[in-house]
C-alpha cells in the first residue's frame, strides 16, 4: 500500500469527522433518516464488502508471508470467496459488517501510520483506532448492536445533535492536530 503521512491522514480523517459532523447538525432530519436505514441499506453493504475486501487484497499483496508465500494464491480465492459470498448470502445487517471491517483496515492505517511518529499527540488517532477495532468487532459479531446504538442516539433531536457536534470537535481537533503536530 503507497505510504501516506500522518499529517496527510489527520487531515483526511478531521475533515471526515467535522463534514459528518455538519452534516447531522443542520440535516438533522435527513441524517437521522439516513442513519436509522443505513444497517439494513444493502447497496452500502455491497460498496463496504466488496470495498473491504479490496483494500485487505491489497495490504495481502504487499506483505511478505514466509512460509506461507506458496499458498498466496489461496488466501486471494480465499477473501474473494468471502467477499463475494457474504454480498450474495449474507444480506441482514452487511452494510454494518462491511463498515465494521472497513473500520478495522482503518484502524491498522492508522497505528501503521502513528507508529514511528514522536508525539504523545498521537495517541489521539491510536486511541480511536483500537475504539475502533473493538467496535468492529463488536459489530461484525453482533451487527444489531450499530442498529441499537444508532435508535440510541437518534431517538432525541438534541442528543443526536449534541453527537454531531462531538464529531465536529473531534474533527477538529485532528485538522488542528495535522498542521500544528503532525
Amino acid at each position: 500500500m503507497p505510504e501516506i503521512s500522518l499529517a496527510n491522514l489527520s487531515l483526511m480523517l478531521g475533515i471526515t469527522a467535522v463534514a459528518k459532523g455538519v452534516w447531522g447538525f443542520s440535516a438533522s432530519e435527513k441524517a437521522i433518516e439516513f442513519a436509522k436505514a443505513y444497517p439494513r441499506n444493502n447497496n452500502a453493504g455491497y460498496v463496504t464488502i466488496l470495498g473491504a475486501m479490496v483494500w485487505f487484497l491489497l495490504i495481502l499483496k504487499g506483505e511478505s508471508m514466509s512460509d506461507f508465500e506458496r499458498y498466496r494464491v489461496h488466501f486471494n480465492v480465499f477473501i474473494l470467496a468471502t467477499g463475494i459470498g457474504a454480498c450474495v448470502y449474507l444480506k441482514d445487517f452487511l452494510a454494518v459488517r462491511g463498515s465494521a471491517v472497513l473500520a478495522i483496515l482503518l484502524a491498522k492505517l492508522i497505528v501503521d501510520t502513528t507508529r514511528w511518529h514522536e508525539s504523545d499527540w498521537r495517541l489521539v488517532l491510536v486511541t480511536w483506532a483500537y475504539i475502533m477495532v473493538v467496535t468492529g468487532m463488536w459489530f461484525t459479531a453482533s451487527p444489531w448492536r450499530m442498529r441499537d446504538l444508532i435508535q440510541w442516539s437518534t431517538a432525541d433531536a438534541s442528543r443526536f445533535k449534541k453527537l454531531c457536534v462531538g464529531h465536529t470537535v473531534f474533527g477538529v481537533l485532528l485538522v488542528v492536530l495535522s498542521f500544528a503536530v503532525f
